[in-house]
């Protein structure tokens, strides 16, 4: 990932968890005028930003590229992979806090993939039993790591506490195994996690502090393949469930009414846990040589509610459809 490309992320995660830390443990009518408009701001720059957030972790297939279980101990299998969103990311150029209460603004957004780096690890624990031209009922444990590096701009700071990387896990239930005649059909669980960050967004000369970061998403899937040859299709259909936690803070160095010019600084302003389900639907294609295969994917996800926003986002809402895609390759024995 390019330095570009890995700074797209983080601001993107810097807004998504500040905006949610802001909104729903204080709403932003209960908060002194001179915050309010930072506050709606914030909340609705999460509103816009977390469904994609999610769906950057989530990716499609639990194993990129693979829809049947391995076969039993000791059969394993390593990859890489890339998850990237299509996602709408609003730009913070020529926006300004209004101390005088809440003042709707019409963010420009700007269409740009983002994208997810992630390794990931299939191991057999049962064979299955054995049924006609197939098994039935293997097992596979999955896991998965995630990486977030630490970067410091103009604009953003993003550390992470207790290193970048952070695992995930699951299982794999095969109904029917892949053969020369029979295709994978499996139904996985996997749960994935954003290493834990704390971020600082710079607003001018004012600072949104975000600490103790936590996004997870819990996705299902169902999903069947074939290989002819060295060529691999297949194709899933799934539910993501997302859940983001966060403490936020903020630091002010502004003319503020009654306090007069001062800096002002509360590390814990908020916290708050925010909860949305999709539907993910998603193909993908293979190369597959005898220890390499190299895969594709690309999928959709889309349902969910969520209220209107306050300010306004080009034309989009914050539960529009989003398509996504994957690039990887895998390693099996």
């Amino acid at each position: 990932m390019t330095h570009h490309r890995s700074l797209a992320v983080l601001s993107f995660l810097a807004l998504a968890s500040t905006a949610g830390a802001q909104t729903a443990a204080a709403p932003c009518a209960a908060e002194p005028t001179f915050v309010q408009d930072a506050c709606q701001k914030a909340a609705d720059v999460f509103a816009f930003l977390a469904p994609q957030l999610g769906a950057s972790l989530a990716g499609g297939g639990a194993v990129l590229g693979q829809t049947s279980t391995l076969g039993g101990f000791p059969k394993f299998s390593i990859g890489l992979r890339v998850n990237a969103l299509r996602g709408a990311l609003p730009q913070p150029q020529g926006v300004t806090l209004s101390l005088n209460g809440r003042q709707a603004t019409a963010f420009r957004t700007e269409n740009q993939w983002v994208g997810l780096p992630t390794a990931e690890g299939a191991v057999g624990l049962f064979a299955g039993i054995p049924l006609g031209f197939t098994n039935v009922l293997g097992v596979d444990a999955l896991v998965s790591a995630t990486y977030l590096p630490s970067v410091d701009d103009d604009d953003f700071g993003v550390r992470t506490s207790g290193g970048g990387l952070q695992l995930g896990y699951g299982a794999r239930l095969g109904i029917l195994q892949e053969t020369a005649i029979v295709p994978g059909v499996s139904a996985t669980y996997l749960r994935r996690q954003l290493p834990t960050t704390n971020v600082v967004a710079r607003v001018g000369v004012d600072s949104v502090l975000v600490d103790d970061v936590d996004a997870k998403t819990d996705s299902w899937r169902l999903q069947a393949g074939k290989r002819f040859a060295i060529i691999g299709v297949n194709a899933g259909v799934g539910q993501d469930r997302y859940d983001s936690r966060a403490r936020a803070g903020v630091i002010l160095n502004r003319t503020i009414p009654v306090l007069g010019q001062a800096r002002l600084e509360d590390r814990d302003v908020a916290s708050v846990r925010q909860e949305l389900t999709r539907t993910n639907l998603f193909a993908g294609a293979s190369l597959n040589f005898p220890i390499v295969r190299f895969s594709a994917e690309i999928g959709r996800v889309s349902g969910g509610e969520v209220p209107a926003t306050f300010n306004s986002f080009g034309g989009r809402a914050p539960d529009d459809a989003y398509t996504y895609g994957a690039v990887g390759l895998r390693v099996q024995f």
